[in-house]
């Protein structure tokens, strides 16, 4: 997309990376439904949750935040896979691979959010493209990624696809390694 740019999440005003969450289903979760338990995720406030965010971000970059021009557009959740707690051997087809989930070398991305007025524009792949950049150059060995399988005319609703999809991942490279479920596949790619 031209005129797009991606910053790490710890290193733009923290007021760029709430704009990204400021409505829908990105306003309940703060990409935090792959770090916090049932419970965590769904009983008490938003505001919590947000707070999560903040201070995970001062802790080091949770993940992107996309600009085109100079208009917050979007963020992509990428680091380290072993902060994503809730990401089970299971749902990750790590048994079948023979790998420890915790391995620092492994980085994931788990989410995409696209602002209103930016989506429809392919601006995820953008991001995605970023994301592989920027775990390369922090010392990823590896990258992966959970998105959905979706069919040509199939209507997805936008929320089912956050994670995003096999065909943005292949797209750029990445690998089908994992089938976990019939609808999701795991996507990787070795540096």
């Amino acid at each position: 997309m031209s005129g797009f740019r991606a910053a790490p999440a710890d290193q733009v005003p923290w007021a760029d990376v709430a704009a990204v969450f400021d409505r829908g289903a990105p306003s309940h979760c703060w990409c935090q439904r792959f770090k916090l338990n049932w419970y965590g995720l769904h009983d008490g406030p938003d505001e919590a949750r947000r707070e999560l965010l903040h201070d995970q971000t001062l802790e080091g970059p949770t993940g992107l935040v996309g600009y085109v021009g100079d208009e917050v557009a979007g963020f992509v959740a990428v680091e380290p896979r072993a902060a994503y707690h809730r990401m089970t051997a299971q749902r990750l087809d790590l048994k079948r691979r023979g790998e420890d989930r915790a391995d620092p070398g492994v980085w994931a991305v788990t989410c995409f959010v696209v602002r209103v007025g930016h989506r429809g524009t392919r601006l995820c792949y953008d991001l995605l493209g970023a994301a592989v950049t920027h775990a390369r150059s922090a010392g990823a060995r590896a990258l992966e990624g959970y998105p959905m399988i979706t069919q040509p005319g199939e209507d997805v609703s936008w929320g089912e696809t956050h994670v995003g999809t096999r065909r943005m991942f292949t797209t750029h490279g990445f690998d089908e390694v994992g089938h976990p479920t019939k609808r999701r596949v795991v996507m990787r790619m070795d540096f």
